[in-house]
């Protein structure tokens, strides 16, 4: 078969990898397969990506896959402008976009996606001598709209009583790109904390609310690891070294964590609405139920029902599916330490990559 790539953008800081890299991908896959297709978007995939091209690329060396951490809403613009042959991002296109669209890589207006990076997000600081914090909704919103000014608030205060907290200004960190992984922290605070929180589920940061803006979640991480009681929100496979909060649920504080994010899909519904190979989560930001941890990102692959070029369509049905694989999830938790999705759940999303044509 002939190479196929797809042009039209940059393509760095590149997660493709070489055969030689990473583990054994068993049957998944076909080793006559060959050619190139690129894909952009969510950073927050990044290990993964990079975790999936090398197992996926061990058993069909004739591919090539380039995937560019470009950010979520970039990867759904170049998606639509025909840059890539798939998109990876935090959230998925709401039915008003679809409707709008245009989506220049496919012969119809119709579109796959499915959940295939499921992770907590964890709201991540740096505060000398102090590594663990316990936070309702309420006061996580009141912090990063700037109603909580100092750490040693008797908010924090009271469901901390045995931290030393300094009066000392917090700096609220928050993304300065267009992000799912913003969308996904402002939809947790607008429905669990909306009296505190006004501004709404937005993916761009309200420019009102003030605070230090970073891009991508390499550079919010670097921000809070150099700063002086920072405070930010990142895919949780980044915190590092940095102090967690324990997020309230219920009557109980939650820790991040793969199982708790997992815990939390696995209890909400598919949104209503939507074609049948378009499975979009519609995540209980208000559960209470033991174990569950609200904030959490599931990140869509994106792609067409019908693409235009019959290769690029081959391609991604076959990257696709080792990608949801339990294999491939597997992978994904041991370098990216993100949840696999369910056996539920792969038999719904291997239905919609089958439809891929």
């Amino acid at each position: 078969m002939k190479a196929v790539a797809i042009g039209g953008i940059a393509l760095l800081a590149l997660t493709s990898c070489a055969a030689n890299e990473g583990g054994n991908s068993g049957d998944q896959g076909s080793s006559e397969l060959s050619g190139t297709i690129a894909g952009s978007g969510a950073s927050s995939q990044g290990a993964a990506q990079t975790a999936w091209t090398a197992g996926f690329q061990i058993a069909n060396s004739g591919v090539t896959i380039n995937y560019s951490p470009d950010g979520s809403g970039a990867g759904r613009e170049s998606f639509q402008q025909g840059a890539v042959a798939f998109a990876g991002s935090d959230r998925a296109f709401t039915t008003d976009e679809i409707a709008a669209g245009p989506f220049n890589t496919c012969s119809t207006g119709n579109i796959v996606e499915v959940p295939a990076y499921i992770s907590p997000i964890a709201v991540v600081f740096n505060l000398d001598g102090v590594t663990s914090l316990n936070m309702d909704a309420d006061t996580i919103a009141k912090i990063f709209s700037g109603q909580i000014k100092k750490w040693n608030d008797p908010a924090i205060v009271s469901q901390n009583p045995d931290a030393k907290l300094p009066d000392l200004a917090i700096s609220a960190v928050h993304r300065a790109d267009k992000s799912g992984t913003t969308g996904n922290f402002t939809d947790y605070l607008a429905a669990a904390a909306p009296q505190s929180w006004t501004a709404g589920s937005v993916e761009e940061w309200p420019t009102e609310l003030g605070g230090e803006g970073a891009n991508q979640t390499s550079g919010l991480i670097d921000a809070v690891t150099n700063g002086k009681g920072t405070i930010g929100y990142a895919d949780s496979s980044k915190a590092g070294d940095l102090g967690t909060v324990k997020v309230k649920v219920g009557d109980a504080y939650v820790e991040h964590s793969p199982e708790g994010a997992s815990a939390v899909v696995d209890a909400s519904p598919v949104e209503e609405g939507r074609g049948a190979n378009d499975i979009a989560i519609k995540l209980d930001r208000t559960s209470t139920e033991a174990g569950v941890y609200p904030i959490v990102l599931v990140s869509y692959l994106i792609g067409c029902e019908q693409y235009k070029d019959a290769a690029n369509a081959e391609l991604v049905k076959a990257y696709f599916t080792y990608i949801v694989s339990e294999e491939g999830q597997q992978a994904a938790a041991k370098d990216a330490g993100s949840a696999p999705i369910s056996a539920a759940l792969r038999e719904k999303v291997t239905t919609a990559i089958d439809a891929i044509k």
